[in-house]
């Protein structure tokens, strides 16, 4: 009986393309050699799975920072990202200058302003009897609790803060300036974004506790008789796009996806108002656990926002599929640890109303002597 030999190649010209395709190998996480955050990312880079994919996440971001032609680089944030522990994650990304724009959920903003109160939130179990905690005046966001009566009086003093807002349209943009001129909370994103001059948007800000105090301001100048602050959503669209036209060039961060990642999409192609096509996005990346085959957007691929004209065709992009509570501190940690902003100036954003005059730029040298002139004056 004739014996059966493993296949072999003979072919020379398929061996060589086989050397090819096994050209690199696959390199082993050593723990022994990752002390920081940032090692532990580069060393992903040469791994498998999600973690190629955090490190290619990681690598474009930082491409975004060092770029001369300096995008601007608008974050989209979904999700129950500071009930998760994020808040000063994301502070950070703004306090640093590793970002220029912030869209995102009425939830996000609306939690980062519970605790700058001094309000928690506080470690629970997904096991939770919810009836029992219903009782409690307790809610729960899948293993993390809020008292609901902390959110109570947090909706009330949203709605009397509006009370005494001149009345008027007001953008999310322009209602969360004026929300966070009070903050004191050095860790607040709110408080925060407005010592930088970063603007916040929030869309679907009705979608949120923010929106139930606002409906509490509207119920009451309605049975007044008295005119009040009424959210043009809008007037989002017209000012986030301003920002997009009057851009070098932008960049996207999607941390999950959701209305956020739709609306700085959509900013791209309502350029067109404007009289402009930018391209698309330079640069994108999003981390998400949500998947493409179920066609939904918040998993959809950057490849297919290409198709929109919303990621430029030539950008560089990178998804990581896994939960933004465990893939974005590793991607911002590698940026924050390695300085990739330092370089990189500050943007100014001069506002008229809903117009947007200008955008500037300030280099790091000059504001840090512009901090150090404020520190004498002080002194």
């Amino acid at each position: 009986m004739k014996s059966i030999l493993p296949r072999r190649l003979d072919d020379p010209g398929l061996k060589k393309q086989k050397n090819e395709i096994l050209s690199e190998t696959v390199r082993q996480i050593d723990l022994e050699k990752v002390p920081t955050v940032e090692a532990l990312v580069e060393s992903f880079q040469h791994a498998s799975i999600q973690a190629r994919n955090v490190g290619n996440v990681a690598k474009v971001f930082d491409r975004m920072l060092t770029d001369p032609e300096r995008p601007t680089i608008l974050l989209g944030l979904a999700g129950p990202l500071i009930a998760a522990g994020l808040r000063k994650v994301i502070r950070d990304l703004v306090e640093y200058g590793l970002v220029d724009v912030i869209v995102a959920t009425g939830a996000i903003l609306y939690q980062d302003y519970y605790q700058a109160q001094g309000f928690q939130h506080y470690k629970g179990t997904p096991e939770a009897d919810d009836r029992k905690l219903r009782d409690l005046l307790i809610d729960r966001i899948y293993d993390t609790y809020v008292d609901e009566e902390k959110f109570n009086i947090l909706d009330s003093k949203i709605g009397r803060f509006a009370d005494g807002l001149p009345p008027g349209e007001y953008s999310s943009r322009s209602f969360v300036y004026e929300l966070s001129k009070g903050i004191t909370d050095s860790n607040s994103i709110l408080g925060t974004a407005y010592r930088r001059g970063i603007p916040v948007f929030s869309p679907a800000l009705n979608d949120s506790s923010i929106g139930i105090g606002l409906t509490e301001h509207y119920h009451r100048i309605r049975t007044e008789n008295k005119a009040g602050v009424i959210i043009n959503s809008i007037r989002d669209n017209y000012e986030l796009t301003q920002i997009v036209v009057k851009s070098k060039r932008t960049a996207a961060v999607y941390v999950a996806g959701g209305v956020p990642k739709n609306f700085i999409n959509d900013s791209i192609v309502m350029a067109y108002i404007f009289g402009r096509d930018t391209g698309g996005h330079k640069y994108a990346i999003q981390m998400t656990a949500d998947a493409p085959h179920w066609g939904g957007l918040s998993g959809s691929t950057l490849s297919e926002a290409t198709s929109w004209g919303k990621v430029n065709r030539e950008a560089s992009t990178a998804m990581a599929f896994i939960e933004p509570s465990v893939s974005l501190p590793l991607v911002a940690g590698h940026a924050l640890q390695k300085k990739s902003y330092e370089k990189r100036s500050r943007i100014k954003f001069e506002w008229d109303g809903d117009i947007l005059n200008s955008v500037s730029y300030e280099s790091r040298n000059k504001q840090l002597k512009h901090a150090h002139a404020r520190n004498l004056q002080r002194v």
